[in-house]
Parts: structure tokens; sequence; C-alpha cells
């Protein structure tokens, strides 16, 4: 496993969305370290806390929990800063090699102020579509999924704080979170099978010497239990096998979901609509050259000889115009001759005659001008016909035009929507493939369904048998206790004590040849860390009680009040260091507070021994007087550090912001 990005929005002290790079490594190099530095009360431990809360949720061990309900402490968690209607978010993005294949997942939890859960959301990184696609079916089911990766009851030896290593250190007895991780990486499952068989033996025992009232009674709750026990194996046994048929189903899901993408069955899904979209756009065309062919009846042919009918208005308007010169040249010489006649009677000197009968006869030949013509006329049109034709040259053929390019350019735009329409048509499944893409997807989910619900049955009816499996070993015990103390079988009570004798001792030896190799790791890691080589030679660890004992080259013990506060830190370390190589899992190592109390000489040490090899991932949660600039351009020279971040709190505002860099860069 390794961590890839973590995304804080709205949590705790992280006002806003924050994002961090957690890649170990550099320009393709791998470098294990990412380092953050923050002054306490800044924020480190809350990093730590929301990568425990990304992966487990409710189940998550929080520094800041105590005894909160789970709503209560999400509640606690929202940024007092957060606006009403924004969310509360971690989103913590990792890689995982499953089946050789390296497959990236994508943790998302978010909530509102008052919500009593949270949202959680789990997306698995495609690269067919080269993008996040939610697994809803591993979301439905993380809890155990995630069993499979990072065990909640081991998360502790890979992501600690300096508070355990330093209660680690002073107690001689492992607190309950390293003795819980030492009996689950040991395995004692077999010791527990055996106590069964030991309940079974001692009620055979009963059986031998119970009266045929007590046999009856005894032999009905022995074959109680005998069928509870065989029903119970076989109940897991078919839970293993349902949970095998639940991956599968998972498996054919997301490849008939993905399969279902790439060969156009989301288009061919959208078909009914598309092929309603392609038969609007016809009918819309339709309409369109419909109302083309009603301007086509109407006057807009004329268009298409508006020369001629401009030359027509032309000639009718001149002979109109010569037609009233003529009237009015009639007109005009009548009264003229009138004039003249008139002149003549009021016996003008001839000299003034002479004057006006040139004007006039010149103003008559200005007329005869006008009214002359040299062709007939052949249009002959009247006032009315001329104004018509006036209005439909002015007015009608250009609205008729330009109604008639709206009508084209409307027409054009369709049939783009219509080209379009028909290439997602022909880009789509055809109707027999979608409906078998879409069939294969409808039934990988039915499957999934199907085996998620056989699943949880399956557990239901495991937990019931253990309830009353649980119920009958107690009637049993009870009445073996009563039976025994009113027959007073010795014999009966000897064969059981030497059986738990027997067991005692096969559990004591399972477990120290267990620790054995748990012993080895954590001496190779002290010795490794320790500048004093020829302190230690060998780290024991008692079978009851787990606590550690160390020994020097000569066999002698070391008492612990002997070695400094340093010392005592780095044991833990090696501790916690020795269970996580044990284990046989590659996970990210995550350390907050990791220098407490360490001298220069152990500081370096760790710097140059443990923080680079700890793991292949490294997150380191430090003030700057744990790792110093001294230990920072340690783990610089050794190429260790990938990234490194500042945890910048302002008092005033109670919010931390996360910058690149150190406290001295």
């Amino acid at each position: 496993m390794q961590f890839l990005e973590l995304v804080l929005k709205n949590f705790g002290p992280y006002s806003g969305t924050q994002t961090t790079n957690l890649r170990p490594e550099t320009d393709g190099n791998p470098c294990p370290v990412i380092l953050f530095g923050g002054m306490n009360g800044g924020g480190k431990t809350t990093l730590l806390d929301a990568i425990r809360l990304a992966l487990y949720g409710s189940r998550a061990q929080c520094s800041t929990r105590g005894n909160l309900s789970y709503s209560d402490f999400i509640n606690q968690c929202v940024n007092r800063h957060t606006p009403p209607l924004e969310d509360t978010r971690v989103e913590l993005t990792f890689e995982q090699v499953q089946e050789d294949k390296l497959t990236q997942f994508k943790i998302v939890r978010y909530w509102k102020k008052s919500d009593i859960k949270d949202t959680l959301s789990i997306l698995i990184y495609s690269e067919i579509v080269n993008d996040w696609w939610s697994d809803k079916a591993i979301t439905n089911t993380w809890d155990e999924y995630i069993e499979t990766l990072l065990p909640v009851g081991i998360s502790n030896l890979f992501l600690f704080d300096g508070e355990q290593v330093k209660e680690l250190a002073e107690l001689e007895t492992p607190p309950e979170f390293v003795i819980g991780a030492i009996k689950s990486l040991l395995g004692l499952e077999l010791a527990e099978r055996l106590a069964v068989d030991l309940e079974i033996l001692a009620g055979r025992k009963r059986k031998e010497i119970a009266g045929k009232k007590d046999l009856a009674a005894l032999e009905k709750i022995e074959q109680t239990f005998q069928n509870i026990t065989a029903e119970t194996d076989l109940a897991n046994e078919k839970l293993a096998s349902l949970k095998n048929e639940l991956e599968k189903a998972e498996k054919h899901q997301q490849q008939a979901s993905e399969k279902f993408i790439y060969q156009g069955g989301k288009i061919a899904a959208d078909r009914s609509q598309l092929e309603r979209q392609l038969n609007d756009y016809t009918t819309q065309a339709e309409k369109s050259r419909q109302s083309l062919i009603e301007l086509a009846s109407n006057t807009l042919p004329l268009a298409l000889i508006s020369p001629l009918l401009t030359a027509a208005k032309v000639q009718a308007e001149t002979e109109a115009a010569q037609q009233q010169a003529k009237i009015a040249q009639n007109v005009i010489k009548q009264r003229s001759d009138r004039l003249l006649k008139y002149i003549a009677e009021i016996s003008l000197n001839p000299q003034q005659l002479d004057q006006i009968q040139d004007f006039i006869r010149q103003e008559n030949q200005e007329l005869e001008q006008q009214a002359a013509t040299d062709t007939a006329p052949w249009i002959n049109a009247e006032n009315n016909s001329i104004q018509q034709l006036e209005n439909l040259l002015g007015y009608q053929i250009q609205n008729q035009q330009n109604l008639a390019s709206q009508q084209i350019e409307e027409i054009k735009n369709i049939e783009t929507e219509i080209d379009f329409t028909d290439r997602q048509l022909a880009a789509a499944a055809s109707p027999e493939a979608y409906e078998q893409l879409e069939s294969e997807v409808r039934k990988t989910q039915k499957e999934v369904a199907i085996a998620a619900a056989a699943c949880e049955s399956a557990n239901s009816r495991i937990a019931e048998l253990k309830k009353e499996s649980e119920k009958t070993q107690k009637e049993l015990e009870s009445y073996s206790s009563e039976y025994l103390t009113v027959r007073n079988s010795q014999h009966v009570i000897n064969s059981i004590a030497k059986a738990q004798n027997t067991l005692k001792l096969f559990k004591e030896k399972l477990t120290l040849k267990k620790l054995n190799k748990l012993e080895v790791e954590i001496t190779d890691c002290f010795r490794y860390l320790l500048h004093k080589t020829d302190l230690v030679h060998r780290v024991a660890i008692d079978t009851e009680t787990f606590s550690l004992s160390i020994y020097d080259p000569e066999g002698k013990p070391v008492p612990k009040h002997r070695l400094s506060a340093g010392e005592k830190q780095l044991l833990a370390i090696a501790f916690l260091w020795g269970l996580a190589r044990v284990s046989g899992r590659q996970l990210p190592v995550a350390i907050d507070t990791p220098l407490g109390r360490l001298d220069s000489s152990h500081r370096n040490n760790l710097v140059e021994r443990y923080f680079p090899s700890a793991s292949h991932q490294v997150i380191l949660l430090s003030t700057d007087t744990e790792i110093r600039k001294t230990e920072y351009d340690k783990l610089r020279e050794l190429g260790a550090i990938a990234h490194s971040y500042l945890l910048k709190y302002d008092p005033a505002k109670h919010q931390t912001t996360v910058e690149p860099g150190y406290f001295w860069e």
C-alpha cells in the first residue's frame, strides 16, 4: 500500500480545502519520507486522525475521540468557520497491488454539521476511461475490504504517535493495542480449537460416570453442542465460499460496466431520446420547407424579375408623366390664346405685345418638348396600377425575401442538428448489442446483490450460532458443575485439570515458537538503532505479559531503569518496527512527534537508520525542536525527503494552512 494524496476540507483546524501530495518520490526517484512540520496544537495529530478516519470510519482509533459517540466525534471535527451549507470532507487516495495489478483507490468521507453519520464513497481509477468511478460494491463492504489491506487491529503498528511510543517505553507491560497486535500476528487459533476439544473430552468423561437420567440430559446437551459446532463449521465454510463468489461477482460487474461504457452502451441508452430529437428536427425542417413553398406560391417568385419590374415601373411613370404633360399643354395653349386675345384688346404698345407673345411662345415650346415622345405608349398603366407596382417592389418582395432567408437559415441549422444526431445514433450500439450489454450489467448487478445478501445472511447465521453455542456451553458448564458437586467425581476433575495443564503447556510452547522470530527482529532493530552496540545482545519477550527483557553480551539481564529515556524510546520504536516487519505487509508508516526526549546521538541514529528504512513510505509529523535544521539537512543529504510541508497555524483565526517547505525553507 502507498498513500498518494490527502485532501481535508473544513476538518479540524483546516479551513477550506487543503491538498497534500504524499507520493514517496521526487522526479521519479523513490524517496520514502514525507515531512510535516508544525508547532504543538497546529494540526499534526489531526492529519494522522484524518488518515485513520478515512480508512476506518466509526472504528477509527482517533486521538481526540475518547468516549465520544461517532456522530459527536465527527461533528466535533467540523471547522468552526465552516459555512452552514458546506460539508466537511476527508479524502485519501492510495494504491495497492492486487493480483499483480496496481489499483488506485480514493476514499471519500463527508458530512455536515449535526449529521448523525458520514457518507462514504469508494472510487476506483479506471485506465480505460481515464477517470474515477464509484464502486458501490466495495463501498458497501468497505469495513471488511480494508481488513484485507490494513486490519484495524495492527494499524497502530504503522500509524502511531509519540505518546504511544512514550507509553510503550515507560510501561513494563505493553499496552493493550500492542498486545492485541501481537496476538493477531501470532495466530493462536489452534489453542482456541483445542479448548473446544477439551470441553468435548470433558463431556465424554461426564457421560461415562453419569446415571441414566443424568446421562440422557448430558447426551442431549452434548448433542446440541456438537450440532451447533458442526453447523458453525459448515456456516464458516459457506461464508468463505460466498465471499469468494461475491468477489467474483464484483469483478464481473466491474468488467460489464466498463464494457457497457466503451462499447457505446451509454449512448444507446439515450437512443430513444436521440430518436425523438431527430424526429422533432425532421418535423421542424418539414415545417420550414412548407413555409418556403407557401412563400414561393405568393409574390416571392417576382423577386427573380425585380429588374424587369423596376423598368416597367419607370416606363409606366414616364408614360403617365408624358400623358399629363400633353393634357397640360392643351390646357395652357387654350389659356395662352385667350390671354393673347385679351392683351390685343387692351391695346398694349407693340413692343410690350411682342415681348409677351415671345414669352408665351417659349413656354409653349418647353411644354411641347416635355410632351413630345418618339414612341407610342405601350404600358398605358393607370395610377392605381403604378402604385401597386411600387408597393410590390418597395415592401412586399423585400419582406418575402427576408422571410425566405430566415427559413433557409433555420433549415440549415436544423439540418446541422439532424446530421449531428445521426452521427450520435451511428456511434451508439445497435439495439441488439445494447440489449445484450444492458442485460449483462443487470445480470452482474443482480449477482452482486445476491452474493452480498448471501454473505450478510451467512454472517447473521454465524452470529446466531455463536450465541446458541455460548448459551449451550454455559448450560453444559452449569450442569457439569452441579453434577460434579453432587457426585463429587474427582476423576473427572483430575482429568479436566490434566487436560487444562496440557493445553496451557501447548499454548506456552506455541507462543514461544512464534515469539522467537519476533525477538530476533526486535533485537536486530534495536541494535541497529543504538549507538552503543555492546549494550544489547538479545531482546526477549515474556510469553505471558509480552513485556521486554534486555540481555548484554555476557547473557546478564540489563535492568530497564539503566536505560536512558532516549534508549527506552528507541527500544519502543524497535518493538513497533519489529512487529511491523514480522507482519510481512508492505504498508506506509506514519509517526507523530517521533524524536521526543532523544539526545543528539540517538536522534542521528533514528534519522540516519530508522526513518529511511522504516518503510517504503514514512510520514513524519514533527515540531521544530524534534527534527531540527541539523536532522532536516541530514535527511536531505541522504535523499530521503520526497516532500516537506509546513503547518502554519493562525491563533487569531484558529486555522491551519498547509504550505510547501519546512521551518528553515
